[in-house]
């Protein structure tokens, strides 16, 4: 693991080019924040994976009963492999500090080191319906928030913007306690042109494409069994392929499927964006990649509301990375007084791909 050596403004090469922590998580939210540092040239972009310095959550991690979620080793590793496979500067858990803005990717948790830094939270993707434990959350702040799961995005009030895939976001977000001068519509880097996924080399067309989630994995309900017959009963003879969730069990999902779909295909891997594109039809449970298809057109099947997803379709407006790069010098500008000299994006600026 590569860890930046420096720990003050006095030890920067360049003093005037304010240094820039992006905290990631997942592949889609790392491949994200990857996407907003390259639209932010003039500041010195150093990435780490997703933390918390609450003990509970340390102590769970080093159990390894973390590894459903992206704080999880997991998440770390595929998070890591990423960033440096991309050459970018890794400071793990921030521990370098002097930091002069955080870009986060989940509001969730607000590790100490950052609560004083100007912070914009980048929201990834769909939201979990409320648990057992949201409405706690909300009631009583001893509670922390991370149980709650991500029904609590942007109610945590540690940052000072938000940014959020939609108009319909927003105004979800305001209607569940956020401040309204603080979430700003963006659009979502990863959603924000679902065209250019047409544009791939996967070698199936016309097909019914089932996208899995890790419920199991995340302590859900889910009857598998019944979950592949309705997908078969909806491809109706048309060719089945599963992609499974990357937190998957792949043996035992894939046995599942093969026990009552024997002629389907199942990935483990690849862009799952790009078999939405040349799917005819979209099966999901609880994926962002409903989005995907809702954008493209696709019919559509889920086990959320479809009403009320058409309100919440991230804006398409393929400048999503930028945007949020504005909201950023924004924010950095408001705290510091000043901002640095503006830089021309590289023609080949990130196009990232996102591991579903």
């Amino acid at each position: 693991m590569s860890v930046i050596p420096m720990t003050n403004r006095s030890q920067r090469n360049n003093p005037k080019r304010p240094r820039a922590l992006f905290i990631c998580g997942s592949i889609n939210q790392t491949t994200q924040m990857h996407q907003v540092a390259a639209a932010l040239p003039e500041f010195e972009a150093i990435f780490t994976p997703y933390y918390s310095d609450h003990w509970l959550m340390v102590v769970l991690r080093d159990l390894r009963l973390q590894e459903f979620s992206i704080a999880g080793h997991k998440a770390r590793r595929r998070c890591l492999a990423y960033l440096h496979s991309q050459n970018l500067r890794v400071d793990i858990d921030g521990k370098a500090g002097g930091y002069d803005l955080v870009v986060t990717s989940t509001d969730q948790i607000m590790p100490r080191n950052i609560r004083d830094k100007p912070t914009v939270v980048v929201q990834e993707g769909i939201l979990d319906l409320p648990n057992v434990f949201t409405g706690l959350c909300k009631r009583f702040a001893v509670i922390p928030r991370w149980l709650g799961g991500t029904a609590l995005t942007a109610l945590s009030l540690q940052y000072d913007r938000f940014c959020a895939a939609s108009e319909g976001y927003r105004d979800f977000f305001v209607s569940q306690g956020a401040d309204p001068e603080r979430v700003v519509v963006t659009g979502s880097p990863n959603f924000d042109n679902c065209e250019r996924y047409y544009q791939n080399d996967f070698p199936h067309r016309g097909y019914v494409l089932v996208c899995t989630s890790d419920t199991r994995e995340t302590f859900k309900r889910d009857n598998r069994r019944a979950f592949v017959e309705r997908a078969l009963g909806i491809a109706g003879g048309r060719q089945l392929i599963f992609k499974l969730h990357p937190n998957e069990n792949v043996k035992r999902s894939t046995a599942e499927i093969k026990r009552h779909a024997p002629r389907a295909l199942v990935y483990s891997s690849g862009s799952a964006e790009e078999m939405v594109a040349n799917c005819q039809e979209l099966i999901t449970q609880w994926s962002s990649l409903v989005f995907i298809g809702m954008a493209l057109g696709k019919t559509v099947h889920t086990y959320f509301d479809l009403d009320q997803l058409r309100k919440l379709v991230p804006v398409q407006n393929n400048c999503a990375a930028r945007n949020i790069a504005g909201v950023c010098r924004e924010v950095f500008e408001q705290r510091w007084g000043w901002c640095p000299p503006r830089l021309a994006l590289a023609p080949d600026t990130v196009d990232a791909e996102v591991a579903g």
